[in-house]
């Protein structure tokens, strides 16, 4: 089980105040309660008209009768409103439950992941370490096992799959961590099976249709109240699953902000509560929705729609065959921890203490002191150390990816598919019909570039190579990627005629070379706006030395221009 931490087996009996607080917060701090109320109102029938919902009635009625409510009124309702929101968000944490689960991890685990393995040896699928060679974990584990028993760690890792939760869980797990509270989508608890272990495992509920300013402040607040009681937290900064299958660049950090703030009140209240940000890659050799999330980047409905409702993760055939697929592959699943940052983006030591990129030990307080010498909440000013944190944590995604042998060996293939094609055009390339077959020793070749190259952005600490990719020349690692494509995905990726391989779903390369794309390793169709794709620059263009990472504390913390102390010298 390893350490587990007092306040998450507390979180039943505390509940009701945790609710009863965010709702004070709520209604105590929404300036405007008719702006808030009439914006709900209007997009909730907007959401739900088409559908003919029965609180249709009831939020027309409202807008109807805001115009003429009182100001206590208007309070009252947003409060109302408020606490239906947080007690529909509120997660639930059942220690039996807890205990239970803990003991079943690893046959559920490998009966979702690799069934047929798990029924012939029902008795050792019950000791977690038989999945240790299929879901490697990484990082500094004990590092962040200390900090948990210092003050609160917030994970942040990237997002790929619905699966990823369940392997983080494990993650955790493995790595001797206490128990993490985490936002769901309100979707994923429809499984009635699934449901009930989330609802007592600390998960509470996201309705991402919902996007007034009202459940987001509920949403919001929720999260930080429950960092500052000391619940370890998880989320994914990327908002939803990664639909063209890259590193995410850019982070939804509404939730981010929440650590921030959660520190800000504590320090406020003169409680040392310090709030640590872990974030993690989640890499997979294979990934189990990656058709349909590529399709929806492609169609770029991605951007209209949190939420897929039919993919690959609803439908059990599909989860059971890639299961059975996955975990018969060594190293198939990869999950790496970063350095652990505090609120404000700086590297952290075992003591909790934060260090700046000159390794200058400084008091994270000092971030938040304002104009009269004391710490104070200051929203403009904790926007910008959010924005802050947010690139030092995708710094630490870029950095923590784990490239596997079907990242790889696509990132060579769709090369090849561009030169044959002729075009830079990403669906130009897309729609190529015919058939482009490669000599399986050319592609190896290429791979063993692209190892080369890997090998030395990783010795200067810009990437990760699996395990399983070190010490194999690129035909081997061909072999392991064909290995891993063969017989899960709907259409052939790389389909064998003799020496040669044919190119067949080019989507899918896509999908698998779009890993190495922020690494200028591949073709670059998935850059922010604002920054020069990699497919822009020289043909092929020499790996460059990444610039060093500036922390937060190198400069002056934030827009507030409080320097940071040293705390020694």
């Amino acid at each position: 089980m390893g350490i587990v931490t007092a306040p998450i087996f507390g979180f039943n009996a505390a509940r009701s105040s945790i609710v009863e607080e965010v709702v004070h917060r709520v209604t105590a701090q929404t300036r405007d309660p008719l702006l808030a109320l009439n914006e709900a109102a209007y997009l909730e029938t907007k959401r739900l008209q088409s559908s003919g919902h029965p609180d249709l009635a009831e939020w027309r009625s409202l807008a109807a009768q805001l115009g003429r409510m009182t100001d206590s009124e208007l309070r009252e309702r947003l409060k109302h409103y408020a606490e239906r929101y947080a007690w529909d968000v509120a997660g639930n944490f059942d220690r039996r439950v807890y205990k239970v689960a803990s003991r079943v991890t690893a046959p559920l685990l490998g009966a979702l992941l690799s069934p047929r393995a798990t029924l012939r040896n029902l008795p050792a699928s019950f000791d977690l370490t038989a999945l240790d060679s299929r879901i490697l974990v990484q990082g500094p584990r004990e590092h962040i096992r200390r900090l948990s028993e210092i003050g609160t760690v917030v994970y942040v890792p990237t997002h790929l799959s619905n699966l990823d939760s369940v392997v983080f869980g494990f993650a955790i797990e493995r790595a001797g961590l206490p128990p993490a509270v985490y936002g769901a989508g309100k979707n994923l608890f429809t499984n009635p099976v699934l449901s009930y272990f989330m609802h007592n495992l600390g998960a509470y509920r996201v309705d991402r249709r919902l996007r007034h300013s009202l459940y987001k402040d509920v949403l919001k607040t929720y999260s930080s109240v429950l960092i500052e009681r000391g619940y370890h937290s998880l989320f994914f900064p990327g908002g939803t699953r990664s639909r063209s299958g890259g590193v995410e660049r850019r982070l939804k950090l509404g939730l981010a902000g929440t650590g921030i703030e959660a520190f800000v009140r504590s320090t406020v209240r003169g409680k040392k509560q310090p709030v640590f940000f872990v974030p993690a890659t989640i890499n997979y050799l294979l990934t189990l929705e990656a058709e349909t999330l590529i399709d929806d980047f492609l169609q770029e409905e991605g951007k209209h729609r949190y939420i897929i409702e039919d993919d690959e993760s609803t439908r059990f055939a599909r989860v059971a065959s890639f299961s059975n697929k996955l975990l018969g592959l060594d190293g198939a699943c990869v999950i790496r921890y970063s350095r652990p940052l505090d609120c404000f983006g700086n590297q952290v030591d075992d003591e909790g203490i934060s260090h700046d990129a000159r390794d200058r030990a400084v008091a994270a307080e000092r971030y938040v002191i304002g104009r009269e010498n004391k710490p104070v909440l200051d929203p403009a000013r904790d926007a910008e150390y959010t924005r802050e944190l947010g690139e030092r944590i995708v710094e630490a995604f870029k950095r923590d990816t784990v490239v596997l042998a079907t990242h790889a060996v696509a990132a060579c293939a769709f090369e090849r598919l561009r030169r044959a094609v002729g075009k830079a055009d990403l669906f130009t390339v897309l729609r190529h019909r015919n058939d482009i077959s490669i000599p399986k020793a050319e592609l190896a070749e290429d791979v063993d570039v692209i190892v080369e190259r890997l090998t030395a952005m990783e010795a200067r600490g810009e990437i990760v190579v699996s395990p399983t990719m070190k010490g194999k020349r690129g035909d081997a690692i061909v072999e392991d990627a064909l290995r891993a494509f063969a017989g899960y995905h709907t259409n052939e990726v790389l389909a064998p005629r003799g020496n040669e391989l044919v190119l067949r779903d080019t989507r899918l390369l896509f999908y698998y070379q779009n890993r190495l794309a922020a690494h200028g390793l591949a073709f670059d169709a998935i850059a922010p706006p604002g920054t020069r794709p990699a497919h822009l620059r020289a043909r092929a263009p020499q790996v460059q030395v990444a610039a060093a990472s500036t922390s937060g504390s190198e400069r002056n913390p934030g827009p507030a221009q409080v320097g940071a102390v040293e705390a020694s010298r």
